[in-house]
């Protein structure tokens, strides 16, 4: 396996560790629900992870399967990964951002959207064993906010991502335990 390959699913097998401890916190009876009107629950913020990683893995797919067809050849380079200034900003959650609406959760209890992410994870860890040895440093994808990424910068992204959200999942959790009333399972 190139050692790019291997340093990418490293990360991603490390942010999805430090995500599932998170969770595992936060006691399952609030994990459905949110600390607020206006955030997203535990479980929604996985759904949310799910749908990214969803859509990257089809988005980047295509990419792949396009540049294969064209002659994709075989990775020579040391490719860039995630730069460390984007990781800095995914990591910064004094700037809040909005999802677009297409990854926004559509509402899915914690088991469910557990196994939606885990298998959204899956298929994308597949398609990137799948194209190992392949330049996929070559394989471009504009993001709308830090430009042109490859393919392995766009795995450091989704591990960044996800480790925002796992801060992000530790935020709930503590405003649900100030709050009883919120903290209280729905009957």
């Amino acid at each position: 396996m190139h050692p790019a390959v291997t340093e990418i699913l490293a990360r991603l097998d490390r942010s999805r560790a430090n995500l599932r401890e998170t969770v595992d916190r936060v006691p399952a009876a609030q994990r459905d629900q949110p600390p607020a009107s206006d955030r997203w629950s535990v479980a929604g913020v996985l759904e949310h992870l799910a749908l990214v990683d969803e859509r990257f893995t089809a988005i980047i797919g295509g990419k792949i399967a396009d540049a294969r067809a064209a002659g994709l050849p075989a990775e020579e380079d040391d490719p860039a990964l995630l730069p460390p200034n984007v990781e800095a900003m995914l990591a910064d959650r004094t700037e809040r951002r909005t999802a677009p609406e297409p990854l926004h959760p559509r509402g899915l209890a914690c088991g469910d959207a557990w196994t939606r992410a885990d298998a959204a994870r899956a298929a994308f860890r597949e398609l990137v064993t799948a194209a190992d040895g392949f330049a996929l440093s070559r394989v471009i994808h504009e993001h709308p906010r830090f430009g042109a990424l490859n393919v392995y910068q766009w795995a450091g992204f989704l591990a960044a991502h996800e480790s925002r959200h796992a801060a992000q999942i530790r935020d709930i959790a503590s405003q649900l335990a100030r709050d009883p009333v919120k903290a209280a399972p729905r009957s």
